[in-house]
This record gives structure tokens, sequence and C-alpha cells, in this order.
């Protein structure tokens, strides 16, 4: 990686840019609803054009050919990464993908706050694939990714998906969703909204220390010296200070992500997070639109993800989110538009934990 990310924050923020690549990418610089410039990336669908539509990587409604996947990486992670790279080019093969880096990563401006305020960061990039036409956008993040595609499925959610209200919990993301309309843009939260949510490798609860790689994370992030060894050897620029609040949890999320469907993946050899912040994410979701996949073999993040298992979430990205806009679509006065569905959501789907899965390292 350049030092681009190192020099970011010394630079007034750039216009508004677009960059056209080959074979129809483009590079684009977004701006998040509190400000914050997030650099990002478009590749069109590469898969076969499917007969219902006759064009490939529009996205059209359900029987058109397959929507978009925003990706989100991990920790330290950024859009030019090979790990992600390789990641998104494994998806283009059911779906257009937008891939971009969090704030603080690549470069992106603002600094990180590991999994608090990048909820905005992957709603600004699901406003940009809906934009392109994208009518069904799955979000599949990895390790902190996976945490903020949890939480944005559960913050940002469609007109007709119901309220938060009732429990603390619920009370608590009514709260939250009500800080980021304020921080941001007032009003429905549909055109940032997803049709399903996949989150690989992610923690179910804030502040874990019971492994070495998190007790080192947490020195990264919550020390002076360990925010200096994040900015120059990590390339991540880190903001100083705790959380305050403290944001709703992946556990605490989950909850409110249905009628989505909603993916759980993760490796028995995750040398960050053990198997039971996958079950536990699992036993608080909706039974019927919550699938669990442990993964023999499988450590940690996009860095350990071989290419059949990218393959597998590709096409669970594409099926159930086509199943999920065809419920909208039936629903009664449904409509199209922006990307806001209907309360009835996918049809119930077993929640099964894979132990046939694709094997991988430690990452």
């Amino acid at each position: 990686m350049s030092n681009r990310a190192v020099c970011d924050l010394a630079r007034p923020p750039h216009a508004f840019v677009t960059e056209r690549g080959r074979h129809g990418a483009v590079r684009r610089e977004l701006r998040t609803a509190d400000g914050v410039r997030i650099e990002a990336l478009y590749e069109p669908y590469a898969g076969p054009v499917e007969p219902a539509s006759g064009s490939a990587g529009q996205g059209g409604g359900p029987g058109g050919t397959p929507g978009a996947i925003v990706l989100a990486h991990g920790f330290t992670g950024a859009l030019d990464r090979p790990a992600l790279r390789r990641a998104a080019t494994a998806f283009t093969e059911y779906a257009a993908v937008v891939t971009f880096s969090f704030r603080g990563h690549g470069g992106s401006g603002g600094r990180s706050t590991v999994g608090d305020l990048e909820v905005l960061d992957l709603a600004a990039a699901v406003e940009w694939a809906r934009s392109l036409g994208h009518e069904r956008v799955a979000t599949a993040g990895f390790s902190m990714g996976g945490s903020v595609v949890l939480r944005h499925g559960a913050l940002f959610r469609p007109e007709g998906a119901g309220s938060h209200e009732g429990s603390p919990a619920q009370r608590h993301a009514a709260s939250e969703s009500a800080f980021l309309a304020h921080r941001g843009r007032a009003g429905s939260h549909a055109s940032a909204s997803s049709d399903a949510v996949i989150a690989v490798s992610a923690p179910a609860r804030w502040y874990y220390r019971g492994t070495a790689p998190m007790r080192r994370l947490h020195w990264a992030v919550q020390r002076p010296l360990g925010r200096v060894v994040a900015r120059y050897g990590l390339r991540t620029r880190v903001q100083a200070g705790d959380w305050d609040p403290v944001p709703l949890s992946p556990v605490g999320a989950v909850p409110h992500i249905a009628p989505a469907p909603l993916l759980v993946v993760h490796g028995d050899r995750d040398p960050y997070f053990p198997l039971d912040h996958p079950r536990s994410l699992a036993a608080a979701a909706s039974r019927e639109a919550c699938e669990l996949w442990i993964v023999p073999g499988f450590g940690h993040a996009e860095n350990a993800a071989e290419m059949a298992l990218l393959h597998r979430i590709g096409g669970w990205a594409r099926e159930r989110a086509a199943e999920s806009a065809t419920a909208r679509s039936q629903a009664p006065g449904a409509r199209r538009h922006h990307g806001s569905r209907d309360a009835q959501g996918p049809r119930e789907a077993e929640r099964t934990e894979n132990t046939e899965g694709t094997e991988g390292t430690d990452g």
C-alpha cells in the first residue's frame, strides 16, 4: 500500500471524484452522512447473462440479473488490499460488487472508530449501489466489517419493516438509529438498507479480550503508542478515546435484522473469536431468517477465506437477495422504487450449522 493513508489527514478533502476503469469498473469518492470522504470501487456483474433481463450487471427487479454485493473489510484492511480484491473478484460472478475503505483506512478520510460510525460508511456504499440501479443489495462483512453489516442491518431498516420498541435492546436500537439520523440525513433509511446480510468471522460482543490477537488489537486502539503503531505500521488511523455512547453490540443488533435473511459464517480455527461468538449471534437471530455455517479448517476473515468458500457465500447472497426482492414485489401494495422492502421478507430458511465447509488457513 502507498503512503497515501499516512499522509491523508494532512491534505484538504478532495472534490467529489469519479474515475472509470477498464471493463466498466468505476472508482469514486463518496461522502458519508457525517461528511467523511470514502474511497469506493464499483465492479459490474461478470457472470452469465440471465435470460429474463438480456443484459448483465444492472440488477433489475425480481427475476432479472443479480443485484449488488457491498463488501466491508476487516480492521486494517482497505479497498486495494489483495485479500479484499480476491473476494470481490469471486463475488462478481454472482452480482455487481461495491468495495470501499472504511474511514481511517486506505485512501479514505477520517479516523477509525473500530465499528461504530463505520455504519455510515457502509450506508453510503449501499446508497451508491442503489443509485446505480440495483434493487437487490446484499451486504457482506469480514471481522470488524462483519460487526458493521450486522449493526447496519438493524439500524438501516427498510420501509414497513416495523419499529424498534419494547425491550431495552430494542430501545437501544431505536435510540442509536435516531442518533445516526440526526448525525446525518434525517428521514427514511430505505435507500441505504440491505436485502440480505452476511457476517464472516464477526464478533458477537464488544471488548472481547479472550485471545492473544484480540489483546493486541485492544492495545493498538486504546493506547497512544498502539495508535502510533497502527498508523505507521498498519496504515490505519484510529480515533482516540472511548466510545460515548457505547454502540449497539452485534448480538444486540441481530434480532432486528429480520425479515432480511442473515448468514453467519465462522471458522473452527479462528484465532480471534472462538465459536461461542457465531453461536451467540445465531441464537439471538430470527430462527426463520438466519443460517449458521461453521467451516472446518477456516481461520479468520478475508485473508483466510479460500475461493470455494467465497463462491458459496456469493451464491447464497444472490439467491437470498433475490428471494427477498421477490417477496417484496409480491406483497400487497408493493411498488418498485429506491430500495424499500416489505415486512414479509424472505421465505423461511432452515438454520444449519454446516460441517462440510471449505478449508482455509489462519490469517
